[in-house]
């Protein structure tokens, strides 16, 4: 059973410091020689303390010091060979003894002793004749598979007395010389755990020199053991605002939460960066992270290196460093800097001379000057360009706004002669600079990726790298060029196909307007003339502050750069927004005190009275305070399994299904069902709520299917495609997604693969023509009436992608004039420009918008509007004399004004089909309120534009294959639906094939509360196929969240219990609860064991106490669910039901519907 318990908070406690035989020797030959200025020393382990400290063997034999004896002495490890040179004054006895021992003793797997003591003292290990202040330092170790554990170490002075060795407490030798000197020797003390927990440990340390610096030899290891047993007792608080405090005589011991489940633990003092360095110096470093460069830190105090090294990691989460990690090189590990792979390392200042000026291709970080430099050979600085310079400058300005001196900060405030409430106020004020400070890194990352997800193809897990590239601003493209081709950046990619909801995303969408949301998910994408506007007022204050640089002497005038519209976004106004998020009031749990001396009873009994106190708390909390029950749930579910009750740890991990799911521990659930005894499983068995636990986690652990992680390149294609291949070519370029439209684009490229076909064989024989399919292994399939198989070659579908994304280049580089722009909407984007042309309204482009047709006029810029698509009476192709020529020209008569004729020449039979296509989408649009049709004409316009741009011959014919609504617009609505039909929507707009919607919800918004924008709007909530849930804004008619994902089978019913929570009932028995705010869904219920046909809600009151919901599944069982507590109420089972499928309340009666 004890591979399956969680240990606390250590992992292992250490002792380093010199040999016992050389301080011996030491001391023997100061009679002869005197004291030796700085006798240097080789740092050896001389302890090590790891858990479990005690058993239910120990407690048999009833002696307290006993239970402890789980620690290896010095000759443990030793290598053999050294083991010969053991004290042979032990006895046989204790020899005996100290051998089982160390056969019983095991290091855990992921920590490597070896080098721990160079680390432990990475400076020298020297005699010194007078005690030296404690000093501490922070490690980092990292195993094969890139887990890393946390390490703090505190050095420190002690007395060496005549006639004592610090060994065991044992008298080993006799040096008497009455006017022997005073002699402190170095030792350390090192904390090793799982989480990086900083602060606290630092804290505990300096609590455990109060005690050892003045105990008595024959005590040291005692204490430190007992040092060590309390640590291992101690568990580490899940993810949420309930912190754990513990007293460590004479400090009380805070261990932080994570506030947010998507941010890693953060016990130290992340602004320590921003006091050493420049913002400018800041984001510089940050480049050289992201770019996986061999970094260097270097500072004279030891500490500092950890410390700032663990804030830059932090600051770029969710982005994580995959490479070589060692904050901390002793003198004995400076060769790892010749490493040819990326790295980041840290080593003193003092060979900062020696490393620059030997090692080549180094960024070298001075923490103690807040400077960068090179090391290299050849005198020519690496290449790293300049982070983004719209994110950079976002940054700098927000940086300023911090107030980073605690001193200033409360400064109003009086004295407090309470040193714990002093702790406490400096504890508080860092927790909530700490979070302002990952908040505003974050907005840094989200600006720098945000255009990232435009560019994915969820589906077939593909990212257009050169298409982002494209979209880049000219000179941010090579920082994007580097970073894109990093570890670091495909981690991201990954997180960001597999549709993650971390720390990225959650602000992605605080920070992101919902306007620019819904453009994301537009295809194909254009700039609006809001965007437009935008763009030009930032050339015009860049124009002018380049010109006030000119005019001032002495003063560099900086290169115009580049701009794109995708950075438009990013506002002071709007992050500062984001950033203003409401922190959660911090609960703290003081565990009880420590019992002395911990045996195997009185730790039994610790965890009886942490049980005890956790009990009162849940008693005492309630249930609209579920994220805090959860945590209390947590915890003492621990607490039971390291009493071994494995039934009760198991209850209160299913209570966490009905609190928080964010934390259940699935792994250790699934390793303490698999070693239950077996009456334990029979008891669990008629138990329904552990039953059911059960069940789940087995069916899931059977269902565990390995996740695909890869990430591709989109890449043109080498061979010929059959319909399906083509099909995924087109869905993974990003260029449209619709099954059906694919389809037809199929057939067009078709036509114009066998046109480029009969011309390569029009001047071929027979034979030459046989001979060039068989080298090309392919055959070429000519039509339809054939009856063979249709298939496009790699070159037809190169040239249609290349005109496709030329023409999408082109749209973003259009720059309407601003006499222009105030005619159209602000959501209008241009899709398509004719070349000038004579019309009977002047001389000029035509413009082509989502919603009307205008005449770009020319020389002086000019705006006449042709017409709305709504407006279009009739299209047609006429010819217009001028002698001796006819001049093939589009005639479009509207009711409003006389008709428009432009005489477009070659272009004239593609704009009839593109105007009559928009004609047709805004037709049905209209007849079918549905607005997404005129969303798929613009593509099926932009895709003959392709069609046409990448042949010539039969390309009108080809292009009208696309013509989907001209073809649909005789299509007859039903009266009926004309006069009730209000408006239609599509939920899987977002999906490669439709969905079905098997649930609708309806939810009224809150129009009291106009502050919160979006928020206050009626939602329509919709169940798709797969456990995928879709929400509407029902204003705008627009998806304001994709995907959300609850479980993977179909959804049945759904039901708003309050404005906060949205219960959906699935195929798979599970009854889901949605919190509608952060839209996830941590809670579940799981009673019913067939599928959860309907719910119906039971309201008798505002408050969640005086509610109740009665769910229903197919077997006919019914449970009414207290909505406070999420407890059921009652339950009972319908007899010789087989087929429940409905419910509804009426009169106080409950009626039901079997089919």
């Amino acid at each position: 059973m004890a591979e399956v318990l969680p240990h606390g908070i250590l992992e292992i406690c250490v002792v380093v410091g010199a040999s016992h035989e050389k301080l011996k020797e030491i001391c023997q030959a100061i009679p002869k020689d005197g004291i030796r200025s700085h006798c240097y020393l080789s740092p050896e382990i001389r302890s090590v303390h790891v858990p479990p400290f005690v058993s239910k063997e120990d407690s048999r034999f009833g002696n307290s010091d006993q239970s402890f004896t789980r620690i290896s002495r010095r000759r443990s490890f030793k290598k053999k060979k050294e083991l010969k040179h053991t004290n042979p004054a032990a006895t046989n006895a204790n020899a005996g003894h100290i051998e089982s021992q160390s056969e019983e003793f095991s290091i855990p797997s992921n920590i490597d002793l070896q080098g721990l003591p160079q680390l432990c003292f990475p400076g020298e290990l020297q005699i010194e004749t007078e005690a030296k202040e404690d000093r501490y330092h922070f490690l980092v170790f990292t195993d094969v598979f890139g887990t890393r554990t946390y390490g703090v170490a505190v050095q420190f002075y002690r007395l060496i007395e005549e006639g004592n060795s610090f060994q065991h407490g044992q008298t080993n030798w006799n040096v008497h010389n009455q006017r022997m000197s005073t002699l402190y020797a170095p030792f350390c003390v090192c904390v090793i755990s799982k989480f990086p927990y900083y602060t606290a440990f630092k804290d505990c340390l300096s609590s455990l020199m109060v005690h050892v610096k003045t105990c008595q030899e024959l005590d040291f290891d005692h204490k430190v053991r007992q040092f060590a047993a309390k640590l291992a007792l101690v568990p580490s608080p899940p993810s949420g605002t309930l912190h754990l405090v513990f007293n460590l005589n004479p400090l009380l011991i805070v261990l932080p939460s994570r506030e947010d489940p998507n941010y890693p633990v953060a016990d130290l003092d992340i602004h320590l960066p921003l006091l050493c360095f420049k913002p400018k110096c800041i984001l510089q470093i940050l480049t050289c992270i992201l770019m996986e460069q061999r970094i260097v830190f270097l500072s004279a105090d030891w500490a500092l290196l950890t410390l700032v090294a663990e804030c830059f990691i932090l600051y770029l989460h969710p982005l994580q460093w995959q490479h070589t990690y060692v904050p901390i090189l002793s003198k004995e590990m400076m060769d790892f800097l010749m490493a040819p792979t990326a790295f980041l390392m840290g080593c003193h200042i003092d060979y900062f001379k020696e490393v620059k000026s030997e090692i080549e291709g180094l960024i070298l970080v001075n923490i103690d000057e807040g400077t960068i430099s090179f090391s290299n050979l050849a005198a020519t600085e690496p290449d790293i360009p300049e982070m983004p310079s719209q994110a950079a400058e976002c940054f700098a300005q927000r940086i300023e706004s911090l107030q980073l001196h605690y001193d200033l900060e409360l400064s109003h405030l009086g004295s407090s002669s309470d040193i714990s409430n002093l702790r406490m106020r400096r504890r508080n004020w860092q927790q909530n600079l700490n979070l302002t400070i990952q908040e505003l890194f974050l907005v840094l990352v989200v600006n720098m990726f945000r255009d990232v997800s435009d560019y994915l193809n969820y589906e077939y897990r593909v990212f257009n790298s050169e298409e982002f590239l494209k979209t880049r601003t000219v000179s941010d493209q090579p920082f994007y060029k580097k970073v894109l081709e990093t570890y670091i950046f495909h981690s991201f990619l990954k997180a960001r196909l597999s549709r993650k909801m971390d720390a990225f995303s959650h602000m992605e969408l605080r920070i992101c307007p919902e306007s620019n949301r819904v453009k994301m998910r537009d295809n194909p994408r254009r700039p609006t003339m809001e965007q437009m506007v935008m763009r030009r007022e930032y050339h015009f204050d860049h124009l002018v502050t380049k010109r006030f640089a000119a005019s001032m002497p002495n003063l560099p005038v900086d290169i115009c750069q580049d701009f794109s519209a995708e950075h438009l976004s990013i506002r002071k106004n709007k992050s500062e927004n984001a950033m203003k998020k409401s922190t959660k009031s911090v609960r703290t749990l003081k565990l009880p005190e420590f019992r002395s001396p911990l045996n195997y009873s009185s730790v039994i009994a610790w965890y009886t009275d942490f049980i005890n106190l956790l009990s009162k708390a849940i008693n005492a909390t309630g249930q609209e305070c579920s994220s805090l029950l959860a945590r209390y749930y947590y915890l003492r579910g621990l607490a039971y399994l390291m009493q071994e009750k494995y039934l009760e740890a198991l209850s209160d991990f299913q209570n966490l299904y009905k609190t928080d799911l964010d934390i259940f521990p699935k792994e250790l659930v699934k390793k303490v069902i698999g070693v239950l005894p077996p009456d334990q499983h029979s008891q669990a068995g008629q138990k329904p709520e552990l039953k059911r636990l059960i069940s789940i986690m087995l069916e899931k652990e059977q269902n565990v299917t390995a996740s695909d992680e890869h990430v591709k390149k989109f890449e043109l294609p080498k061979t010929h495609m059959h319909k399906e291949d083509f099909l995924k070519r087109i869905q993974e370029s990003g260029i449209v997604k619709d099954v059906g439209t694919i389809l037809r684009l199929f057939d067009a490229l078709t036509i114009v693969n066998s046109e480029k076909n009969k011309l390569k064989y029009r001047d071929m024989t027979t034979e030459q023509i046989t001979t060039a399919k068989v080298v090309s292994r392919s055959v070429f399939y000519l039509s339809a009436e054939t009856g063979h198989l249709k298939q496009i070659d790699p070159e037809t579908f190169r040239d249609f992608y290349n005109f496709w994304k030329e023409s999408e280049a082109e749209a973003h580089e259009v720059n309407l004039p601003l006499e222009v722009i105030e005619y159209l909407d602000k959501n209008e984007s241009v899709f398509k420009l004719s070349s000038a042309v004579k019309t009977n309204y002047g001389v000029g482009k035509i413009a082509l918008t989502q919603k009307r047709l205008f005449l770009l006029k020319e020389g002086r810029p000019g705006y006449v509007e042709i017409s709305k698509f709504r407006d279009i009476m009739e299209v047609e192709n006429v010819s217009v004399m001028f002698f001796p020529l006819r001049i093939p020209a589009l005639k479009i008569k509207t009711a409003l004004k006389e008709p428009f004729v432009g005489n477009l020449k070659t272009e004239r039979d593609l704009w009839q089909l593109i105007v009559k296509e928009m004609w047709a989408g805004r037709t049905m649009a209209d007849k079918h309120k549905d607005p997404q049709y005129i969303q798929e004409a613009l593509t099926n316009v932009l895709l003959m534009d392709a069609v046409v741009g990448c042949t010539h011959s039969r390309a009108i014919y080809a292009a009208s294959k696309l013509a989907y609504f001209d073809q649909m617009r005789n299509l007859v609505v039903p009266k009926t639906t004309l006069e009730t039909l209000k408006h239609k929507i599509n939920p899987s707009a977002d999906q490669t094939s439709p969905q079905a919607v098997n649930a609708l919800l309806y939810a009224p918004g809150n129009p009291n509360y106009p502050e919160e924008g979006a928020n206050a709007n009626p939602k329509l909530w919709c169940a798709l196929s797969e456990g995928k849930v879709v929400l509407i804004d029902a204003a705008s008619w627009c998806i304001q969240q994709h995907c959300i994902q609850v479980g993977n089978s179909k959804l049945n019913c759904m039901l708003g219990v309050d404005s906060s929570q949205l219960w959906i009932g699935s195929q798979d028995s599970c009854i889901y609860i949605i919190n509608t705010y952060s839209m996830s869904c941590n809670k579940q219920l799981t009673e019913h064991c067939t599928d959860v046909t309907d719910m119906v809600l039971e309201d008798q009151g505002s408050n969640l106490s005086q509610k109740c919901v009665y769910s229903c599944s197919l077997d006919g069982s019914v449970i009414c669910w207290d909505v406070s507590t999420l407890q059921i109420k009652t339950n009972f089972q319908l007899s010789n039901c087989h087929g429940l499928t409905a419910i509804q309340l009426h009169n106080c009666m409950l009626w039901c519907c079997e089919y």
